[in-house]
């Protein structure tokens, strides 16, 4: 069964709307091969409608040259969306029905990760529906201090911290799974 994970850059205050305005002044040679390795374990990219259209609106028009441009633009993308009636980007496909029945049915397919960048709302869906299987963040030690957060007040959501490495810049890479253990529960 394939894996659907999530990896999103975020801040010390959990603000992950707008990283371009935050991550940049972070973002090495180290940062990237964290988030190439991610794309290089996955041959599906899932993407909210916002998310979709901020990429599709940016790496089609990037030549070869440009860093993972071309793995990018060559990779499937499952876009969900109730508002899209269509996408023109290469090799986009649209799910708009029932989201989890669909994503169910990707996990069972043959093939390499389920990838998710960005989309905070696609990544607490997935969550409350028991459909992500990692949560990959890219902690940057900076308080935004405002903007949209991975979670809302109110979320209780366990997990299990299974990696961390401090890269140079001090961006924390934290990588969770969901946590079903009795520990959770209390």
């Amino acid at each position: 069964m394939r894996k659907i994970v999530a990896g999103l850059f975020v801040s010390l205050d959990g603000v992950v709307e707008a990283p371009q305005n935050w991550h940049f002044p972070y973002y090495n040679d180290e940062m990237f091969d964290v988030v190439e390795s991610q794309l290089a374990a996955a041959d599906t990219m899932l993407l909210g409608r916002r998310t979709y259209e901020e990429f599709a609106a940016y790496w089609p028009h990037q030549e070869s040259g440009v860093p993972l441009a071309d793995e990018i633009n060559g990779i499937q993308k499952l876009v969900v969306s109730t508002t899209l009636q269509s996408l023109d980007w290469q090799n986009s496909a649209l799910i708009s029905g029932d989201v989890a029945e669909e994503l169910r049915r990707q996990r069972q397919l043959p093939g390499k990760e389920i990838s998710i960048t960005g989309s905070p709302t696609l990544v607490r869906f997935l969550i409350a529906e028991g459909l992500l299987d990692e949560l990959r963040l890219l902690v940057h030690p900076i308080i935004v201090g405002g903007g949209e957060r991975l979670f809302a007040d109110g979320d209780r959501v366990p997990l299990r911290l299974t990696e961390s490495r401090t890269l140079k810049t001090g961006v924390v890479y934290l990588t969770y799974v969901p946590d079903t253990s009795e520990v959770a529960e209390r």
